[in-house]
């Protein structure tokens, strides 16, 4: 008898200052990133799928993005858009 199947981990990679698309305040928004992982006798092997989204804290709305926004995004958290001597300015997230 195999024993096989899929486990999903969450991990959190940042947490930033963003306009939330549905209701439009400017919250803290958490960049996250779901990786399912195919199990044999309980034991995670390799991964199957990775999705990445962000959440609005203030009213809990979900966006998806790609593997190359949410680089960016957390780039932009490690305060990578500051590197050239301007000043960070805030801009709204369109998905």
């Amino acid at each position: 008898m195999i024993i096989f199947g899929t486990k999903g981990y969450l991990h959190q990679l940042a947490i930033l200052t963003l306009v939330c698309a549905q209701c439009g305040n400017p919250s803290a928004h958490t960049l996250r990133k779901r990786v399912t992982k195919f199990t044999l006798f309980f034991v995670p092997l390799f991964p199957v799928s990775t999705k990445y989204a962000t959440q609005c804290t203030f009213c809990g709305a979900e966006q998806k993005v790609t593997q190359e926004q949410a680089e960016q995004l957390q780039a932009q958290s490690l305060g990578g858009g500051q590197a050239q001597g301007r000043p960070h300015q805030q801009e709204p997230y369109r998905p």
